[in-house]
């Protein structure tokens, strides 16, 4: 701990903490388990994000799997930059100075020290994709990371096709339903998004590239008010993983949910 920390420590906690919380939200053995966190949400944990991967997976067990999304936001297209926007003059700078996409070494610290944990792990399984990659851990993560397609990459061609057909459910740990990647396969089926022409830099061969491919505007804003739709049809589990509020619910019912939610508010012409 930090000695420059002034407060005093009144409670912590502890991975046993973590496994009994995550068994009373509903978190079984033999779940495939997508999970967004917030390290922070939970208060002060005994061992960080550590304790909190091993927890996790304690409480899915040997014949479960962990999945995690390690997205790289900044090896994207740079003319669709909003956060912050790129000026013009820039963009062929960025696309040319952009590393190539690499599992064990690129920057993925927006996605959370929890995610960095799992992505450290020795035994675990990382898709390629310069900017939608996700890492796995257990039974079926060689399955779920062996296939990602370079265009639509969220798509039918994904670790999150994948996960649709096997009995996994979302963990949303301290944090929001626009949070939630899962979801942005019930985008792809929902027709309701335009396609644009993404890029990021891969390395093929042993030479890094720049590389163009398709994919849809992504907007996952709408979460949460499809997520509220989903509470209201008793689809959500709702309870607490220390401090943080959580949500658990099956990656099946958000993705049909919001495929229907979007085809009804964008009807195609």
């Amino acid at each position: 701990m930090s000695s420059s920390t002034k407060e005093t420590l009144t409670e912590v906690i502890s991975r046993n903490d973590i496994i009994e919380d995550l068994r009373k939200l509903g978190v079984r053995e033999g779940m495939v388990l997508e999970v967004h966190s917030s390290l922070s949400s939970l208060g002060y944990v005994v061992g960080g994000a550590q304790s909190v991967v091993d927890a996790l997976l304690e409480a899915v067990g040997f014949n479960g799997t962990l999945v995690m999304p390690i997205q790289s936001s900044e090896n994207t297209e740079p003319s669709f930059w909003v956060n912050p926007p790129a000026e013009r003059q820039l963009w062929a700078k960025i696309r040319e100075s952009t590393p190539a996409f690499k599992p064990d070494e690129s920057d993925i610290t927006h996605m959370g020290r929890i995610a960095e944990n799992l992505n450290r792990r020795p035994g675990s399984y990382r898709s390629y994709h310069p900017s939608c990659a996700f890492v796995t851990y257990g039974k079926y993560g060689k399955l779920i990371a062996q296939k990602q397609s370079l265009d639509f990459p969220l798509g039918e061609q994904s670790p999150l096709a994948e996960m649709y057909n096997l009995p996994t459910y979302v963990l949303l740990l301290g944090v929001g339903y626009d949070n939630c990647t899962g979801m942005h396969l019930g985008e792809y089926r929902s027709n309701a998004r335009k396609v644009n022409l993404q890029g990021g830099a891969i390395e093929e061969n042993g030479y890094r590239k720049w590389v163009k491919y398709l994919d849809i505007t992504l907007d996952s804003d709408e979460f949460v008010e499809i997520g509220k739709d989903m509470e209201e049809r008793g689809m959500v589990a709702e309870g607490t993983v220390g401090h943080a509020t959580c949500k658990l619910f099956k990656l099946a019912d958000a993705v049909d949910r919001t495929a229907a939610w979007l085809a009804l508010k964008y009807p195609m012409e």
